[in-house]
C-alpha cells in the first residue's frame, strides 16, 4: 500500500519594499552613520539645527507681526522668491557635503527613472533645509491667511513652497552634476565666489537705496512680477485669496503645481541622459592642455629664482591656474578682498581701513598649505628630511603668495583712497594691511603644520574629508584670531599717533608696517618648520584622507 505523498507548500515571497520607503531610510541612515564619525561633525550638526531654530523662530514672530500689515505680501513673497532662488543656486556655489545630490553613484543599480525620481525627491525633503523651509512657507502663510478661502490655499500652498524648492534644487543639481565632477568642468565654480561676494555687496548697497527710496512700498512692483514666479506664486495665491479673487488665487496656485510637474520631468529626463550615455566632458583635455603647455612651460620659470625656491613657487602658482577648488578658493578672495572696500567707498560710507580684506582674505590662503596638495604631498614629503627643508618648502610657498598679495593689497589700497579721497592716509592703511598679512602668512604656516586637513578631489560637494571639519575650523578661525592679536604692536602705533595728534608722523607706518610684516611672516615660518619636519608622516596621512 503505498502513501501518497504530503503536499509541497510554497512559501508566498514577501513583497518588494518600496523604494520611496528605501531611499529615505538610507538618507537616515547616511545622516546617522556621517554624525558617528567624529565629534567635530556631530557638533557642527547639532549646531546648525539650533542655528537653523531659533532662525526659524525668530522669522515666525516676524511673520506674525507682519498680519495685517499693508506691505505684509510684498515682503512674503519676494522672501519665498530669494528662498526658491537659493535652494537653485545652492548645489552649484554653495556645495553642502551632501552626496546623494550625485545621481550618478546610482547609474549602476536597475532602477526606472519616474521611481527613481519620486523616492529621490521624498527623501530630499529629509534634513535641516526642508523644514526650515516649511517653517518659513508657514510663517508667510500666517501672514497673509485671511477667511475661509485664505486658509484652504495656505494648506495647499504651504507644501508646495517646499516640494518646488527642493525639486528646483535636485533638478539643477542632476543636469549639471557631471560639468561639476569633472576636473575640466569644476572651473566653473570659480564663477561661486564672485558671484556669493557681488551678490552679497548687491544686497547690501540696495538695502542702504532701498532706506532712501521710501521703504517696502517701492519694492511693489517687483513683488507683482515674483508673485507669478513659483513658489512665489503659491503665497501670492493666498493673498488673492483672502481678497476674495479666487480666480487669480486658483491661477497662481495652478502654476506652481505645473513647475512641480516641470522639474520633475526634466529632473527624469537629466537622470536617463546621465545613466546611458558616456561622460565625454573630459575628452581631448588631455592633448589640448599639453598642446598649451609645450608653447609656455619655461615662461615662469624664467621669471622666478632658480633652486628649491622657484621649484616650489612655480609649483604653487601652477595650482593656482590648473586646480578647480585652489583657484575658486583665490577668486573668492580677490573679489571679496576688492569688493569689501571699493563698495563702501562708492557709497561713500567706507574708510580707507577697509582695504586690510583685501591681505585678510588673501592672507587666509596660507592656511591648510599642504591640503591642496592632497596625495601628492607624498612627493613632497620625500624632498624634506631637515628643519632647513621644511623651512625652504614654507618659505618657498609664502613667497609664490605674496607676488600676488603684496601689489594687489597695494592696487585696492591706492583705489580705495582715490574713491574717498584719502591720499594722506593711504601710508598708514598700507603699513597696518601688510602688518596684518605677515601676521596671516605667520600663523598660516602654524596652522598649515599643526592642523592640516583634506580637501577632496572626487566630490565637486565636499571641500573637507569627513571627520575633519573641526580641524578647519580650528585651523582658520584660529589662526585668524591670532593674526589679529599678532597685529596689535601696529594698530596700537597707529592709534597713539591719531591719539597724540601726531599727524606729521604717520607716514612711518608704512615702513613700520612692512618691516614687521616680514619679521613676524620669518618668525612664523621658522616655528612652523621643525614641526613639520617632525610631523611628515602625520601630516601625509591627514591631506591624503579625502
Amino acid at each position: 500500500m503505498t502513501t501518497a505523498p504530503a503536499p509541497v507548500t510554497v512559501a508566498a515571497a514577501a513583497p518588494a519594499p518600496s523604494l520611496t520607503s528605501v531611499f529615505v531610510r538610507l538618507k537616515l541612515s547616511l545622516l546617522k552613520n556621517g554624525l558617528k564619525q567624529s565629534g567635530g561633525r556631530t557638533a557642527a550638526y547639532v549646531a546648525s539645527i539650533v542655528v537653523s531654530v531659533l532662525f526659524a523662530v525668530g522669522m515666525m514672530l516676524g511673520f506674525l507681526l507682519l498680519r495685517g500689515h499693508t506691505d505684509a505680501a510684498t515682503v512674503t513673497v519676494l522672501l519665498i522668491g530669494v528662498i526658491a532662488l537659493s535652494w537653485t543656486v545652492m548645489p552649484l556655489f554653495v556645495p553642502s557635503g551632501d552626496e546623494t545630490l550625485d545621481p550618478s553613484r546610482l547609474v549602476m543599480l536597475p532602477l526606472r527613472p519616474r521611481p527613481l525620481v519620486r523616492a529621490l525627491l521624498v527623501a530630499s525633503l529629509v534634513g535641516v533645509g526642508p523644514v526650515l523651509t516649511l517653517c518659513l512657507a508657514v510663517g508667510a502663510a500666517l501672514a497673509l491667511a485671511r477667511g475661509a478661502a485664505g486658509v484652504v490655499v495656505a494648506v495647499l500652498a504651504v507644501p508646495l513652497v517646499v516640494v518646488v524648492c527642493v525639486a528646483l534644487s535636485r533638478a539643477v543639481a542632476a543636469a549639471n552634476v557631471r560639468l561639476l565632477t569633472s576636473r575640466k568642468g569644476r572651473d566653473l565654480a570659480v564663477l561661486s565666489g564672485l558671484v556669493i561676494a557681488v551678490g552679497m555687496q548687491l544686497v547690501n548697497f540696495g538695502a542702504q537705496r532701498l532706506s532712501q527710496a521710501g521703504g517696502m512700498s517701492s519694492l511693489g512692483p517687483a513683488a507683482e512680477v515674483v508673485g507669478w514666479l513659483p513658489p512665489a506664486s503659491a503665497v501670492s495665491a493666498i493673498d488673492a485669496a483672502g481678497d476674495g479673487d479666487h480666480l487669480t488665487a486658483a491661477a497662481k496656485l495652478l502654476l506652481s503645481a505645473a513647475a512641480v510637474a516641470a522639474l520633475a520631468h526634466w529632473w527624469q529626463r537629466s537622470l536617463v541622459r546621465l545613466m546611458v550615455e558616456p561622460d565625454g566632458s573630459t575628452i581631448g583635455a588631455a592633448s589640448d592642455a599639453g598642446a598649451k603647455d609645450s608653447s609656455s612651460s619655461g615662461l615662469l620659470g624664467r621669471l622666478l629664482p632658480g633652486g628649491r625656491t622657484g621649484t616650489v613657487m612655480e609649483r604653487s602658482l601652477r595650482y593656482i591656474w590648473r586646480d578647480p577648488k585652489t583657484k575658486a578658493a583665490w577668486v573668492t578672495s580677490l573679489a571679496i578682498g576688492a569688493i569689501v572696500p571699493l563698495f563702501n567707498a562708492l557709497q561713500g560710507t567706507g574708510t580707507i581701513y577697509f582695504a586690510c580684506f583685501a591681505s585678510g582674505m588673501l592672507g587666509m590662503l596660507m592656511y591648510n598649505q599642504f591640503g591642496q596638495d592632497t596625495s601628492a604631498f607624498w612627493m613632497v614629503a620625500q624632498t624634506i628630511s631637515t628643519k632647513a627643508d621644511a623651512y625652504a618648502e614654507l618659505r618657498a610657498r609664502a613667497l609664490a603668495l605674496l607676488t600676488v598679495t603684496v601689489p594687489y593689497t597695494a592696487l585696492v589700497t591706492a583705489v580705495t583712497a582715490a574713491m574717498l579721497g584719502q591720499w594722506d592716509r593711504l601710508p598708514e592703511a598700507l603699513g597696518v594691511a601688510y602688518a596684518l598679512l605677515g601676521a596671516m602668512m605667520a600663523t598660516g604656516a602654524v596652522a598649515s603644520a599643526r592642523f592640516p586637513y583634506s580637501i577632496p578631489q572626487d566630490s565637486a560637494y565636499k571641500n573637507v574629508a569627513p571627520g575633519q571639519g573641526g580641524l578647519a575650523w580650528i585651523s582658520i578661525f584660529g589662526g585668524m584670531l591670532a593674526a589679529a592679536l599678532l597685529s596689535a604692536p601696529v594698530l596700537g602705533l597707529t592709534l597713539f599717533l591719531h591719539l597724540a595728534d601726531h599727524e606729521s608722523l604717520l607716514w612711518i607706518l608704512l615702513p613700520s608696517g612692512m618691516l614687521y610684516g616680514a619679521l613676524i611672516t620669518w618668525a612664523g615660518l621658522k616655528a612652523a618648520a621643525p614641526r613639520v619636519a617632525k610631523r611628515l608622516p602625520e601630516i601625509l596621512a591627514a591631506v591624503s584622507k579625502g
